[in-house]
């Protein structure tokens, strides 16, 4: 199983590479578009997307509202996790 974290792109760094700068709440990150690209949907297309990021691949794109409620389950594991380590 894989988990991967919802982004959104905020900038294309190269077309040629399909590359572009993803903003994980707050972190931007490069990764690679390739798996989320075609004619129809070509990566000068992707700024705005929201997208599931693993090992730095966008993987597929996601809405905004499952992208902001995935978001909050991982914060909520962050804070389970800090309250059991005490």
């Amino acid at each position: 199983m894989c988990l991967g974290i919802p982004g959104q792109i905020i900038e294309i760094t190269n077309v040629n590479h399909k590359l572009a700068i993803v903003d994980v709440g707050g972190v931007k990150r490069q990764v690679n578009i390739a798996c989320i690209v075609d004619e129809e949907h070509p990566p000068e297309a992707c700024i705005g997307d929201w997208v599931l990021v693993h090992v730095g691949f966008a993987m597929n794109r996601i809405n905004e509202q499952e992208a902001a409620e995935t978001l909050e389950l991982l914060k909520e594991l962050a804070a389970a996790q800090v309250e059991i380590s005490n």
